[in-house]
């Protein structure tokens, strides 16, 4: 019998080294969160790709992110946007947005993307209450119990036509079905909602699988 685990590594180096490699701006970035210790929980290079891919295919020119982390994920997203395009990513943790600027701005990135630090949910809040204009795509990565109010709020800024994605929305589920937990509260609503026509995709990890939600906010 094959080891999943093996079988997952395999196939991500394979699909990274063929066509998701890593551009100077998302390997230094990746560099950066390295040198300074920030957690290693980013997404992998192929769904970086993937999440690339999926803001070109919809010609996104306003991305939402929930969760900035050091910015690799935002770096992914922010290089498929237009020149005048913009990326606005929320992040709780100053020392982690501080990081993600200095990765942004050694990427030349600074100029579409913008970190805003504080708790997501009163970002979120403030921008619908200022009528923040209509976001392409919003791509949520941030604490697991807010992720419910997180789609809540991302349906107020996305325009209809646009995505809601989710990251790491298998292993909760799956792994311990019995458990409750933010992710399998999420896939639940996202399942049932009458906006949204939605899909679990399993994403690979140099350690495994994972899973993304994409949601498209119907017209």
């Amino acid at each position: 019998m094959s080891d999943p685990d093996r079988s997952a590594r395999n196939y991500d180096a394979y699909i990274t080294g063929l066509i998701a490699r890593e551009e100077p701006t998302h390997q230094e970035t990746r560099e950066a969160m390295l040198r300074s210790g920030l957690p290693q929980i980013a997404v992998s290079a192929s769904e970086g790709k993937l999440l690339h891919v999926l803001a070109l295919a919809i010609g996104a020119r306003r991305i939402l992110e929930i969760g900035t982390l050091g910015g690799y994920s935002g770096a992914w997203l922010a290089t498929a946007l237009p020149d005048d395009g913009k990326l606005i990513t929320l992040e709780l943790n100053e020392r982690h947005a501080e990081v993600a600027r200095a990765s942004f701005d050694a990427a030349g990135l600074a100029a579409k993307a913008e970190v805003r630090v504080g708790p997501a949910l009163a970002s979120l809040d403030a921008m619908i209450a200022a009528g923040e204009a209509p976001f392409d795509l919003a791509f949520i990565d941030a604490d697991k119990d807010g992720y419910v109010d997180y789609l809540e709020r991302a349906l107020a800024l996305v325009r209809r036509g646009g995505l809601i994605l989710a990251d790491n929305t298998l292993p909760d589920a799956v792994l311990d079905p019995s458990a409750d937990s933010g992710a399998k509260r999420l896939n639940a609503v996202a399942a049932a909602h009458p906006e949204l026509t939605s899909i679990i995709v399993p994403v690979l990890r140099g350690d495994g699988l994972d899973g993304l939600l994409i949601a498209v906010k119907r017209a």
